[in-house]
């Protein structure tokens, strides 16, 4: 395949496709002064190199999986456990938005349920929730 038509059937420019293979991503069949040439995998490549910048992979990390033949199965799990963290922070988003549209309260802040919304969309719902509460015993000493 010629890099236009590379190009247009992937929506992916011309110069990220001489980039990717300039860095080994994807090969070039064509010789130099020539105008490149890809070979049929590079859609399924260039697919596989989209799904792993979007779950968050750099590209040095996609080489690493396309080089060594072998997948870094602990690394995928870690990517895995990132987006579910992500998915329930957007959640936690969510909800806290619908809640703020339909909140009998003027002020939103004065909510215990948007609050508690908001705590869980920033990651720290879960954290606050475990502590415990000062004493009047531990409260004047910290």
């Amino acid at each position: 395949m010629d890099i236009a038509d590379v190009a247009r059937q992937t929506g992916v420019p011309a110069s990220t496709l001489r980039y990717y293979a300039s860095k080994g991503l994807i090969t070039v069949l064509s010789s130099h002064g020539q105008r490149r040439q890809f070979g049929p995998d590079v859609v399924q490549r260039l697919a596989l190199i989209a799904l792993g910048q979007a779950a968050g992979f750099s590209l040095d990390e996609v080489m690493a999986m396309f080089t060594g033949g072998r997948v870094d199965r602990a690394l995928l799990i870690e990517k895995a456990s990132e987006i579910d963290a992500r998915i329930r922070r957007l959640q936690a988003m969510s909800k806290g938005l619908r809640h703020a549209a339909q909140c009998p309260h003027e002020d939103h802040l004065a909510c215990e349920t948007f609050q508690r919304l908001m705590k869980a969309a920033a990651g720290t719902g879960r954290k606050a929730s475990k502590r415990k509460p000062p004493t009047a015993a531990t409260a004047g000493n910290g």
